[in-house]
């Protein structure tokens, strides 16, 4: 990852094809050394190509990646059982919220307009 992020500042700094020695540079001045086989793998896989097609061809790949985010819900609980549960669930939740806030005054050993 660092040689092609030191291979992306060389394009933005204005070299449209840095060789290996403007990367070691790049490297080096942040104290990292380059590993020649490494290196030689990513100025030869992005030699003479458009970085911003390289960078849009990556991009329509992350869309297919999942990030996390909301737990799917099985069907069978999504046709009845979820509709059902999930108003209860907030109240609870909402309880909580209610509860611990009161004890982290009760935690400090004073309030706050006091």
């Amino acid at each position: 990852m660092r040689y092609v992020a030191a291979y992306l500042l060389a394009v933005l700094g204005g070299s449209p094809s840095p060789s290996s020695k403007d990367i070691k540079n790049i490297l080096g001045s942040v104290g990292i050394e380059a590993d020649d086989v490494r290196l030689d793998k990513v100025i030869s896989e992005l030699n003479g190509k458009d970085i911003s097609e390289v960078m849009n061809s990556g991009l329509s790949k992350l869309c297919s990646v999942p990030a996390g985010g909301a737990v799917a819900v099985p069907v069978a609980a999504a046709a009845g059982g979820a509709a059902a549960a999930a108003p209860a669930a907030a109240e609870e939740k909402k309880e909580e919220k209610k509860e611990e806030s009161e004890e982290s005054d009760e935690d400090m050993g004073f309030g706050l307009f006091d």
